[in-house]
């Protein structure tokens, strides 16, 4: 066997876990807290105890976190190794959580790091004391689009060969994000209540796809940075890592040979052609419900248009119809009206016919008196203007 095989036998025996499946209850229940405590105190973290199980899945051994709470906990930003936790509570928690579910127990704790701090395994020491498999698990709290917001790690202690104390150190664990059938209901409605997103498929891929871009761009930044800090001497050779970037190197494809460009060809055309399929499709989609909108809005207009022709109509007739009713209203006030005259003026008839004949000769005889005065000085006027004529033609000699 192997220096890297024995090596690898040696850290899968000492890892406690295969892997830790974090439920979304923990996320919120951290996330939370840091919230509260961040408006009260100026601690740039926060701790808290893990509770779950472990469990057994296709033979691997799992951790099943599915609960958590708070911890009092104090720290010297200044010197990391001035910090403060309450046993007390710690232990009082615990035994009231037991008597509610016996199931789960203290598996770890956590904190909202966002890094590894200095006094973290001195704080391990204390949780190994109610669990010895203790397990660390950070919790981000900003956000972040690329990686998931928990990590795992457990404490090991490592012996040197050149004789120098050993010294503790945390190893990853494989982190999931789990959740039950009344968790996945629940987290589905505030996500739906939080974001709101009506993007389709395609999209949700292609934002995955970048957020997995941005994680492994990340992670290569911080191999790159390892190997310059191991090559400069800042860093000790540690050849589990080293053996590890070398398996995965040699997992990658042949990014030079033919059949990779032609695969990535094939693939980015696909990925091309649905897109522009897409947008035909929406842009004919588009182009039909501008139509039908046309269409509804033109038949709204001519119901309006018919509607207002009707009312128009209906307020004619009524006028005509009230027009005939007062005029049939006058001609019956008329009508009962005349015979009171007849009776009233019977008596005077003969009067007024005689008023009227007398009327009219005097009319008459006033316009012959006036055309007789007019003839007899229009007969004037032409002699004066003949005696004219005569004397002018008298004096030019005519």
């Amino acid at each position: 066997m192997t220096q890297k095989q024995e090596e690898v036998v040696d850290l899968r025996e000492n890892t406690p876990y295969d892997r830790v499946i974090v439920h979304p209850l923990v996320l919120l229940s951290a996330v939370d807290h840091f919230n509260r405590v961040g408006n009260v105190s100026r601690n740039s973290r926060v701790v808290g105890a893990l509770l779950g199980a472990t469990k057994i899945i296709d033979g691997k051994r799992v951790l099943d976190i599915s609960n958590s709470f708070a911890v009092p906990f104090d720290e010297d930003s200044r010197d990391g190794k001035v910090w403060y936790l309450d046993h007390d509570y710690l232990e009082n928690m615990f035994g009231m959580f037991r008597k509610v579910n016996a199931k789960e127990r203290v598996v770890g704790w956590y904190h909202t790091g966002p890094e590894l701090h200095n006094n973290d395994t001195e704080i391990n020491d204390i949780f190994k004391k109610i669990s010895p498999r203790s397990v660390l698990c950070i919790i981000e709290t900003t956000t972040n689009d690329w990686s998931l917001p928990a990590r795992a790690y457990f404490c090991t202690e490592e012996v040197h060969d050149d004789g120098t104390p050993s010294t503790k150190t945390f190893n990853h664990l494989g982190v999931e994000i789990g959740a039950e059938e009344a968790e996945e209901v629940g987290v589905e409605h505030l996500c739906r209540d939080v974001f709101r997103n009506t993007q389709g498929t395609l999209s949700q891929k292609i934002s995955d796809q970048i957020k997995g871009l941005k994680g492994l761009g990340q992670k290569l930044e911080q191999i790159s940075q390892y190997l310059t800090d191991l090559a400069s001497g800042k860093l000790p050779m540690n050849y589990k890592i080293i053996y590890g970037l070398q398996d995965v190197f040699n997992l990658l494809p042949d990014v030079a040979g033919n059949a990779f460009n032609e695969a990535l060809q094939q693939v980015s055309n696909d990925q091309m052609l649905i897109v522009y399929l897409s947008s035909l499709i929406k842009s004919v989609v588009a182009l039909h419900n501008l139509i039908d909108n046309k269409l509804t809005m033109k038949e709204n207009e001519q119901e309006d248009e018919n509607k207002e022709e009707e009312n128009r109509k209906k307020k004619m007739a009524e006028k005509d119809e009230k027009e005939k009713l007062d005029s049939k209203n006058d001609e019956k006030k008329e009508e009962k009206a005349k015979p009171k005259e007849t009776k009233k003026d019977t008596p005077s008839r003969n009067t007024r016919s005689s008023s009227r004949k007398g009327k009219k000769q005097k009319i008459q005889e006033e316009v012959e008196h006036t055309l007789e005065s007019m003839s007899c000085r229009l007969a004037e006027l032409c002699q004066s203007a003949s005696l004219k004529i005569d004397t002018l033609k008298v004096q030019k000699g005519f």
